[in-house]
């Protein structure tokens, strides 16, 4: 394919992943009610399922501390075109995290005809992986660091004189901006899978800063966990760490492919 046939491909690719987002966008954006009632807003309800699982949970384990009570706080809007922008907003980002897998499609479609047979055997299963990664992401945040977090920052007080009123605009902000970062955050191991083959990022890299990612997913855990016990910390930092430790096993296992591909090239050329 020459050079302009190439961009022409891109061209359809980037549209037909608009389209798809657009498309998503909208029925997200028709079903405001559960868009917002049963989804957005659900995080800062009592009767939101992460809630009554950690009330089981504190029950089973006699650790009354880990059943949250959500704070009580109440959302306001503040600006005339206020609530018209947050459901353009969060029907956009719903569009876009539906439509995920679909435009991972496209671009893995548009990439796909420059890989070798090697290389396309290798990332066989790709769209996949990344699409389940990235869900994966999103729903940890939304039912486990979302519900912390709201809770945490919606009851802290520096002073009993002062009330919370959180603007519609800085509750959505919050919730969708941690919900994206941690379905980027969960693709850690696609990267470190580039990098490795690249040969930019090696396992003894990786394993040397170890503690240092240990000691900080226990300080961001500690952070959005309201509770002061370590069970409630351990409920976000564990599957964190299961994470980086899965990144260093990825990791481990290609280089280790790379070296013994070297060794056999070699033998061959001395043979």
């Amino acid at each position: 394919m020459t050079f302009w046939e190439h961009l022409d491909e891109l061209r359809s690719t980037l549209i037909w992943s608009v389209v798809a987002i657009a498309v998503c966008g909208i029925v997200a954006f028709i079903f405001k009610e559960i868009l917002f009632d049963h989804i957005l807003l659900a995080p800062k309800e009592k009767s939101f399922i992460s809630y009554r699982v950690l009330c089981k949970l504190a029950d089973w384990v006699a650790m009354p501390t880990l059943c949250i009570d959500p704070s009580s706080f109440q959302i306001i809007n503040i600006n005339l075109a206020g609530q018209f922008m947050a459901h353009m907003t969060i029907s956009f980002v719903a569009g876009l995290i539906v439509a995920m897998p679909f435009v991972v499609y496209q671009f893995w479609r548009f990439i796909k005809p420059g890989l070798t047979d090697e290389e396309k055997s290798h990332t066989r299963g790709g769209v996949l992986i990344i699409s389940v990664l990235f869900l994966t992401g999103i729903l940890f945040s939304y039912f486990i660091v979302v519900p912390l977090m709201v809770n945490f920052l919606g009851g802290y007080q520096v002073s009993e004189m002062v009330t919370n009123q959180i603007a519609l605009s800085s509750y959505t902000s919050a919730i969708t901006m941690m919900t994206l970062l941690m379905g980027l955050l969960f693709e850690l191991p696609i990267v470190v899978v580039f990098l490795t083959k690249a040969g930019i990022l090696t396992p003894s890299h990786l394993k040397k800063y170890r503690k240092h990612t240990l000691i900080a997913i226990l300080i961001i855990a500690g952070i959005i966990t309201p509770s002061p016990d370590i069970f409630s910390q351990l409920i976000v930092a564990v599957p964190l760490y299961l994470l980086f430790e899965f990144s260093v096993n990825i990791s481990s296992r290609i280089h280790t492919r790379k070296q013994l591909d070297q060794e056999e090239e070699s033998e061959v050329l001395n043979d």
